[in-house]
């Protein structure tokens, strides 16, 4: 049985972080391929248009072969739920055992999730820790431990476990943030996606 991990998000844009958040789930659990999943219409936020996070995170990841971008939400009509994602590409892949990787902040909101407890048993979670509030490890397993049990009072089981990587402050709101106040943002992303924001004038003003 193959292993496979989705990894949804906006995107908005990839950073270093996401990409060592995805190399490092690749080898913690032995995975064949990370499944890059941007969101078509992030509820509760505006975003790039969706061309162009895609566009960048197709630059951002094509170094690593076991990195593909799945275009699935952008194929669905009407909301999106995580839970249609993983059906969806389920149906595509079967023989599969599925792992989903989220942050640290938005595994926090999985029991509120449209169908939350059925997904939370659908697939192993990959937790990225994440700079909030200057969270320890210790912590942020204290959170994930308390999201379990939300999870099996309503009777669903849950798999899970932290990622271990570097706690790495770059955040896709930073970068925005950068651009919008013309300061540089070298190394803080993928240099081919640092010159697809500036060629497309991305992030520069609120019209974009």
């Amino acid at each position: 049985m193959q292993q496979l991990a989705i990894f949804g998000g906006t995107f908005d844009p990839i950073h270093w972080g996401h990409l060592l958040v995805g190399e490092t789930a690749l080898h913690q659990v032995s995975l064949e391929k990370v499944i890059w999943v941007p969101s078509l219409n992030p509820p509760h936020k505006e975003a790039a248009l969706f061309e162009h996070r895609v566009q960048m995170l197709q630059l951002g990841i094509k170094d690593n072969p076991a990195f593909t971008v799945s275009l699935v939400e952008a194929n669905r009509s009407g909301t999106s739920y995580a839970i249609n994602t993983l059906l969806d590409l389920s149906a595509s892949d079967p023989n599969t055992h599925w792992y989903w990787i989220v942050g640290l902040d938005a595994f926090q909101t999985l029991p509120r999730w449209y169908r939350g407890h059925e997904l939370a048993q659908m697939c192993d979670w990959l937790i990225a820790p994440r700079l909030l509030g200057g969270e320890t490890i210790t912590q942020s397993r204290l959170i994930c431990k308390q999201v379990e049990e939300q999870i099996r009072e309503q009777s669903y089981t849950i798999h899970w476990q932290l990622l271990n990587i570097p706690l790495v402050g770059v955040s896709s709101s930073l970068i925005r943030k950068f651009c919008g106040e013309h300061q540089s943002i070298r190394y803080l992303v993928p240099e081919s996606v640092r010159s697809y924001i500036t060629n497309n004038n991305l992030y520069s003003h609120k019209s974009e």
